[in-house]
């Protein structure tokens, strides 16, 4: 009774951790969903949502038994980086369009884009869930099964939110720009040259990023803009 007793304590303690650590590290993702799903109409929505929460999940999964190995490879999360701001700066050039895609290959877009953007921001995520999981595989997949539902309500909700208040997809665009260049500090070919030597730039660079996104952002919509008007 008492081994019994300790197992599912063993259990249970790193599952609250776990679903503590998801709850914590899926807005960004939630997000990113969210802008990627808000312009196609209301039923491409709910599949772009479950079915890109799905993938990237499926996706994060084989991420995290790799993780320990690939967040060493040099340069990975500056790329990582780059591609998180290229797709800030296309939803804020893409903010104010209407809701008036029907194609599957929109949809198809959208679960691409919710997919690589969830494996890239998740690359930094997976090491805590990893860690609370304490090397127990059932955990580790049950914490990402718990992730799905987390994902797709805090989607469902951003959507609405965007609706009411359309300049939350420039924000959304914003916050994947700052969230790049904390990612690009953390990357194992500068991380300790970062810390020791320039700790301001820890400061610096994901203002830097939020930036980078908003201006770019802003100046391809206005040229994209200008050249649907003419």
């Amino acid at each position: 009774m008492m081994a019994f007793s300790l197992n599912l304590q063993d259990f249970l303690i790193p599952l609250l951790q776990i679903i503590g650590v998801n709850i914590v590290l899926s807005g960004d993702n939630a997000v990113v969903v969210a802008l990627a799903a808000r312009s196609l109409p209301p039923t491409l929505q709910k599949k772009a949502i479950l079915w890109g929460t799905v993938a990237a999940v499926v996706a994060r999964i084989i991420l995290t038994f790799f993780a320990a190995k690939i967040l060493l490879l040099p340069f990975l999360k500056i790329i990582g980086a780059g591609l998180l701001c290229w797709i800030g700066v296309k939803f804020i050039i893409n903010d104010d369009e209407k809701k008036n895609i029907t194609s599957s290959g929109n949809l198809y877009a959208a679960i691409k884009i919710i997919v690589i953007a969830d494996v890239v921001l998740s690359l930094d995520n997976v090491i805590a869930v990893a860690a609370a999981a304490r090397g127990s595989v059932p955990l580790l997949c049950i914490s990402l099964i718990i992730s799905i539902p987390i994902i797709i309500f805090g989607s469902v909700a951003t959507i609405r939110l965007m609706e009411l208040f359309p300049f939350i997809i420039t924000l959304g665009g914003c916050l994947l720009g700052w969230v790049a260049g904390e990612m690009a500090l953390s990357d194992s070919s500068i991380n300790d040259l970062v810390n020791v030597h320039y700790p301001t730039l820890l400061k610096v660079i994901p203002f830097f990023g939020l930036l980078l996104v908003l201006i770019c952002g802003s100046i391809l919509k206005k040229r994209t803009n200008a050249l649907h008007k003419s």
